[in-house]
């Protein structure tokens, strides 16, 4: 999970955004007759980029991020952001450079350092990416996004109880947290914890009918519980909701299924 921010100027005022920062209002230095041309300026370029960013044209985000770096340098947050929008790229060392920046100019701020951690995951650097997300809980001790993270990341080095344990406080936390609950019964399911997980995955569904991840995740786990009819209906809604689910190598490689449950869905997309 990565998360946008943006910080504004003291004489900015920019409606329509959703503020998702922590860091202190950087004061602009500009003349008075330039105040209105700066706001319009950056208040267009802003919403350009956002935009951009919810149709999925990332790379046209990124250009959007980097002019507005270009005219306002100083701001954290548009660093971080082309941050995300190169992560979505898959261009995950530019990426960390961006976040490396906005930590250099605002060293208190959490967003930058559950970014780069995400980041460090993409390339398999699962302990940086843990003290990254540490340290957000440090200035943050109750951020439910740092503790799901920490826990793919702690997934990621085969460690499922701590995973298993933060999955469980980011949903605490954030009780309508769907990911860190689909990630917790993913986990459970590969500590061997078969009956509770499908317990989990089914009450998941029943609250989040949509949620494609989980149908599929209970369709594979059903399938090897020997549940056939009732594995074969929700895969049906799975994949009606969402084809990458039929894609081994994304569920495994982009999703990061673990590697048992990765193992089920094999057997079931093989009927074996």
């Amino acid at each position: 999970m990565i998360r946008s921010l943006f910080t504004f100027f003291t004489v900015l005022i920019v409606t329509g955004l959703v503020w998702l920062g922590n860091i202190a209002p950087a004061v602009a230095q500009v003349e008075p007759t330039d105040i209105t041309t700066s706001q319009q300026e950056l208040a267009e370029l802003i919403q350009k980029a956002f935009e951009a960013t919810n149709e999925g044209k990332f790379p046209a985000a990124e250009t959007f991020w980097t002019q507005i770096i270009e005219k306002f340098p100083s701001q954290a947050a548009a660093w971080s952001n082309r941050g995300n929008s190169r992560v979505s790229q898959n261009k995950l060392q530019p990426a960390i450079a961006d976040y490396e920046k906005a930590i250099e100019l605002a060293p208190e701020a959490p967003d930058p350092y559950l970014n780069r951690g995400t980041a460090l995951e993409g390339l398999g650097r699962w302990e940086e990416a843990i003290a990254d997300y540490n340290h957000v809980l440090e200035l943050d001790p109750k951020d439910p996004a740092a503790y799901n993270n920490r826990g793919n990341a702690e997934a990621g080095l085969g460690k499922w109880e701590p995973a298993i344990a933060d999955y469980s406080k980011a949903f605490e936390l954030a009780p309508e947290y769907a990911f860190a609950r689909a990630n917790h019964a993913l986990a459970l399911y590969q500590n061997g914890q078969t009956q509770e997980a499908i317990r989990n995955m089914k009450n998941i569904v029943r609250r989040y009918p949509q949620f494609a991840d989980m149908r599929a995740a209970l369709s594979a786990c059903l399938w090897e519980a020997g549940n056939r009819g009732e594995a074969e209906s929700n895969w049906v809604a799975a994949v009606g909701l969402d084809s990458r689910y039929k894609d081994l190598d994304w569920v495994a490689n982009t999703r990061r299924w673990p590697p048992a449950a990765v193992s089920a869905l094999d057997k079931f997309l093989h009927l074996k």
